[in-house]
């Protein structure tokens, strides 16, 4: 595998993501228009991996490749292919780390995305994949869990079949859908945050889950408004990450006052998504949202965003 010949760097958009979307744990999730991250790869005639340049992290997120979600998963590009050239790294964070909207996975998704635009044969998505996966362990103690990465990558809303083997499916989804969201300015670590969750579950709550998220794949399938909503309900993680996320509770009932059709914890959180049949509604929620905060003096980041169905996409390339 050869780089194109004409071209020694690309720089690439990956979007934010809402996964688990309620009842959907570990397998569910979309892509949002905004926010994202940006990544540049350049190649270097210096041999190896090297990460030049971090910004909008405040000085959290480290240079070295190996701790880096973007670096790892660069270099199991590299290492898979036997790619030789060397290659360097600019990581533009456009959301914070820690938000519950997949910032580590934008990341690994975004370099995997450049890196491929450079190569004489692109690989497909499928392949792709499984590069960015090995950065997303890096924020989750070394597990695997497909779903902000898989939505980031394919775009649109997607569900996990497998982990192995890897099996992605997308899914139809009604267009009308905007997700409106509020991020409070309370750092969570997705590894701390899974740590959290009971280990066993009562087989009542167990089928209660499996029949949400049943109706929620078949509601969106259907572009049934009325069954997304109702099962956008889940009854086994939110109950216990939602005790250690300040003022969820609230700004979760403000959006449903509000007309969401749904809502719940993005990821293992702080950000809470609604998931709205408009874009009006989804403003009017994200603002109810962020009311919540600033009357508990909680600094807040809105975003409001349709379904992003695109995924990735490569800015500029010379």
């Amino acid at each position: 595998m050869k780089i194109k010949t004409n071209l020694r760097e690309a720089r690439s958009f990956a979007p934010a993501t809402v996964t688990n979307v309620g009842c959907g744990f570990d397998i569910m999730g979309f892509a949002m228009e905004r926010p994202g991250d940006e990544v540049v790869v350049r190649i270097s005639d210096n041999p190896g991996l090297r990460i030049v340049g971090i910004s909008g992290d405040d000085g959290k997120i480290p240079f070295n490749p190996e701790k880096n979600t973007a670096g790892r998963a660069i270099k199991a590009f590299t290492e898979s292919l036997g790619l030789k050239q060397g290659i360097e790294l600019e990581i533009h964070k456009k959301m914070a780390v820690g938000t519950g909207l997949g910032s580590s996975a934008a990341s690994a998704v975004a370099a995997v995305w450049a890196l491929n635009h450079l190569l004489e044969e692109p690989l497909p998505k499928e392949q792709l994949l499984t590069f960015a996966l090995e950065g997303e362990k890096l924020t989750s103690g070394e597990q695997i869990h497909a779903d902000n990465v898989a939505a980031c990558l394919y775009g649109g809303f997607i569900v996990v079949r497998s982990i192995q083997p890897l099996e992605i499916i997308e899914l139809e989804y009604p267009q009308e859908l905007v997700c409106g969201i509020a991020h409070p300015h309370i750092e969570l670590h997705t590894s701390e945050m899974r740590k959290i969750l009971r280990h066993r579950i009562e087989l009542k709550d167990a089928v209660r889950q499996w029949g949400n998220i049943a109706a929620l794949v078949a509601g969106l399938q259907k572009r049934d408004l009325g069954i997304i909503g109702r099962s956008l309900q889940d009854v086994i993680v939110e109950p216990v990450r939602s005790k250690v996320i300040p003022g969820y509770r609230q700004a979760k009932q403000a959006a449903m006052d509000n007309g969401a059709l749904g809502s719940g914890i993005s990821g293992s959180g702080p950000s809470i998504f609604a998931l709205c049949a408009s874009q009006k509604q989804a403003e009017k929620c994200a603002e109810a949202m962020s009311v919540v905060y600033s009357n508990m003096n909680i600094e807040v980041d809105v975003y409001v965003s349709k379904i992003n169905k695109q995924g990735p996409v490569i800015i500029d390339s010379n």
